[in-house]
């Protein structure tokens, strides 16, 4: 009788499917993440069907916002990949319908606008995610300052949470503005924003901005952060009003903290 012999894939061939690289897979391997099911006598890491479910696992948990470390320590505590595969199909289920809320609330204010009506804040934010950056986060400051502003965000009410982001919205609109009328970032309406924004800043639980050692140091880190990260500097009209912001925070720091 003829054994069959199961399937195997090449790191190249899985990078390729996966949709990743051979660097990240050796990486996976060397955290212990995914490591290949043989390796041959040229170095050449290959993965047979039990691995591929294994970086399914990784990939699935990476896309719900959890970073290396923290999936290392799932994979450690859940053996049965079928068990942990549908509790992340329920996972990602509750994903979709947070996706699905965000598309109607999108599509709400369109028509809204549209038909000439102011939208309804409560109408505006159902579904949107605070969690997206989640692992950069905690890369720059640490698991315990993200767990205390996220512990302050879920305890609000719906209510509160919208008031927060009006303010927010309102704030990068006034910055936006500013920077578009050329106002100096030296002169007091540019100050006077920077402290509306590290006062923002100073109410969130968890960051640095909260203890005065270590607020000044923190508000320049993000003011160059906002220039030099495109996402960022979005919120300020592109790179010319990231720029605005930066300066005028500049200037705030210099003269009040």
């Amino acid at each position: 009788m003829t054994v069959k012999t199961p399937p195997e894939w090449s790191i190249q061939q899985i990078a390729r499917l996966a949709g990743t690289t051979s660097r990240t897979l050796r990486h996976y391997d060397d955290l212990g993440l995914v490591p290949p099911s043989r390796v041959g006598h040229n170095g050449y890491r290959y993965y047979d069907a039990r691995a591929l479910v294994r970086l399914q696992r990784v990939l699935l948990l990476r896309e719900l916002g959890l970073g290396l470390p923290q999936i290392g320590e799932v994979l450690a505590g859940r053996t049965d990949d079928l068990a942990a595969l549908e509790h992340q199909l329920q996972a990602l289920r509750a994903e979709q319908g947070r996706l699905a809320r965000q598309i109607a609330s999108v599509e709400t204010t369109i028509t809204t606008l549209r038909g000439g009506e102011n939208p309804m804040a409560e109408e505006m934010f159902d579904g949107f995610d605070h969690t997206q950056y989640r692992e950069e986060v905690e890369e720059r400051w640490g698991a315990r300052p993200y767990a205390e502003s996220d512990a302050w965000w879920r305890g609000m009410s719906r209510d509160e949470q919208g008031a927060w982001k009006e303010r927010v919205a309102r704030l990068a609109s006034d910055w936006s503005a500013a920077a578009e009328r050329g106002v100096d970032p030296d002169s007091d309406e540019a100050v006077a924003l920077a402290s509306r924004h590290v006062e923002w800043l100073r109410g969130i639980p968890g960051t640095p901005a909260r203890n005065p050692a270590t607020l000044k140091a923190y508000v320049l880190g993000l003011a160059d952060m906002y220039v030099a990260d495109a996402r960022f500097a979005a919120n300020y009209g592109g790179e010319s009003g990231a720029t605005f912001v930066r300066d005028s925070l500049r200037a705030y720091a210099a003269k009040a903290l």
